[in-house]
């Protein structure tokens, strides 16, 4: 079974977002996601996926030293702004820079944050979306 890593910073947000999406989409492929630094799962993440009927209640944030990485065909990284983390392995790599939506400027709101993270998660569901076109996985 062919197998994705999303790999980002802190495993709370984009990385979150790929996974779960990629679980409504690719339902028989193997699909992990990771980071450097892992924090705890992003609510707003949380928030985003519910929308779009995916229940990530049950995520949790994971380090890319805990992954195998000889079970890993595909690595999608998702750091735009800060520096992705490196995955050893023969996997193939794919660069898809998103912005951070839950991003360090205090002076943003619930609504600002709600509307970051669907930016996100739509965004990455486009890049699936071709992805999955490209390598025959949907139609």
């Amino acid at each position: 079974m062919p197998s994705i890593l999303f790999l980002c910073v802190a495993s709370y947000a984009r990385s979150q977002l790929g996974e779960g999406l990629a679980r409504k989409l690719f339902p028989w492929l193997r699909l992990q996601n990771a980071g450097s630094r892992p924090s705890c799962v992003n609510p707003y993440a949380i928030e985003a996926l519910a929308e779009v009927g995916i229940d990530a209640s049950t995520h949790r944030s994971k380090s890319v030293a805990d992954i195998d990485s000889a079970r890993v065909d595909l690595v999608i990284t998702l750091c735009a702004e800060e520096v992705c983390p490196a995955f050893l392995g023969k996997a193939e790599r794919l660069h898809w820079p998103i912005p951070d939506p839950a991003g360090d400027d205090s002076g943003l709101t619930p609504a600002d944050l709600r509307n970051r993270f669907r930016g996100a998660r739509d965004e990455i569901l486009r890049r699936l979306e071709v992805l999955g076109r490209e390598r025959g996985w949907i139609s």
